[in-house]
């Protein structure tokens, strides 16, 4: 199990050097991307594999457990999801924190877009990764010096495409077995394909693998669909958020003055907090599950990662559907798709959830 490991391994420290030489070579924020390269190494250096901690009679019982059934999960994903059969998510590695990176998500103040950042593997994604929490406040803090609108969220996972063997991370245990097979999904289908420059387009495709896989994975072990009540908060929460996005593009496109403006914008977010505890009182019993986030600091950018996940998500299942639920087919129309050129793969995408209705 671990002589791919092994052989990769041999390459890591000429392999993180030269990845930081050609991100430096278009870039002037030299101390941004030294810090990506040692969290990155310093990842790598921490890796063992999953095999090993399980037989381990010495390590937490509970954490041996849940990466056992995480290999169950591991390999339904190759086996049954034809996502990669590689190392990944067969090894592990404590990082002794409780997200891998941060993410610095920032606008401007009236307006939805977000502040991209280009790399040459990656391509241009909507946000800024931070092996440290402080490093990432700091960079909110000089985006909020020019006037930006920022957010800063914790991820618990993210893949290197197929660069590196990822581990299951110890900030993934947390959430119980199915939180962490999900995971597993999500950031295979990043290495199953993967556009540049197009955030929308790569993680709403990762989720619909990550929720189908789920549901599929259930099914698999004889255990009934998700509890419907979870998803349908879920999804109807998300729909307020991105109603409330719709809203705001709606107003930031009138001429309105600065101060006019400020004031639209703070009603539009009192709405969303309004329209969410109405949610909750009438149609949900009064359970608040995103009580923390609608009570916080609201921006444009904590809306982001909502339309960049989620947007998306009903035209893959249009186009899982098309294919028959086979997902050998359906990954190679998700390739045919992201062939296309962008403005036409996003005209594609809103006929195939306009479809599904």
């Amino acid at each position: 199990m671990c002589s791919s490991h092994g052989a990769l391994d041999r390459h890591i420290y000429r392999l993180v050097p030269l990845i930081l030489i050609l991100l430096l070579n278009g870039c002037s924020s030299v101390g941004y991307y030294s810090q990506l390269a040692s969290g990155q190494l310093r990842l790598l250096q921490a890796r063992e594999p999953v095999s090993k901690v399980i037989a381990d009679p010495h390590q937490d019982p509970q954490l041996r457990e849940q990466l056992s059934h995480s290999q169950q999960a591991r390999a339904f994903a190759s086996e049954h999801l034809k996502l990669p059969d590689n190392q990944s998510y067969r090894l592990y590695a404590d990082i002794g924190r409780p997200f891998v990176v941060w993410n610095v998500f920032a606008t401007p103040e009236f307006s939805l877009d977000p502040q991209t950042h280009c790399f040459p593997i990656a391509g241009c994604v909507a946000y800024r990764g931070y092996y440290s929490q402080s490093g990432a406040r700091g960079a909110a803090a000089l985006d909020k010096q020019k006037g930006m609108d920022v957010y800063i969220g914790g991820v618990e996972a993210y893949s290197t495409l197929g660069w590196f063997n990822d581990p299951i991370l110890s900030s993934m245990i947390g959430w119980g077995d199915e939180r962490l097979a999900t995971l597993i999904f999500h950031e295979l289908a990043h290495q199953r394909f993967y556009v540049k420059d197009d955030t929308e387009f790569n993680e709403s495709f990762a989720t619909f693998v990550e929720q189908e896989g789920t549901r599929q994975w259930r099914a698999s072990r004889g255990l009934p669909p998700a509890d419907a009540d979870l998803t349908r908060q879920r999804d109807q929460f998300t729909q307020l958020v991105l109603d409330t996005r719709s809203r705001l593009k709606t107003l930031y496109a009138r001429p309105l003055a600065a101060e006019a403006m400020r004031a639209a914008k703070r009603a539009e977010f009192e709405r969303l907090r309004r329209d969410y505890r109405a949610l909750r009182d009438n149609q949900w019993g009064g359970v608040g599950r995103f009580d923390g986030w609608i009570k916080g600091p609201m921006n444009n950018a904590k809306l982001l990662p909502f339309g960049l996940y989620d947007q998306w998500v009903p035209a893959f299942e249009t186009i899982f559907k098309e294919t028959g639920g086979d997902w050998v087919a359906f990954y190679q129309a998700v390739e045919r798709l992201g062939e296309l050129p962008q403005p036409e793969r996003k005209q594609a995408l809103v006929a195939a959830a306009a479809r599904l209705r």
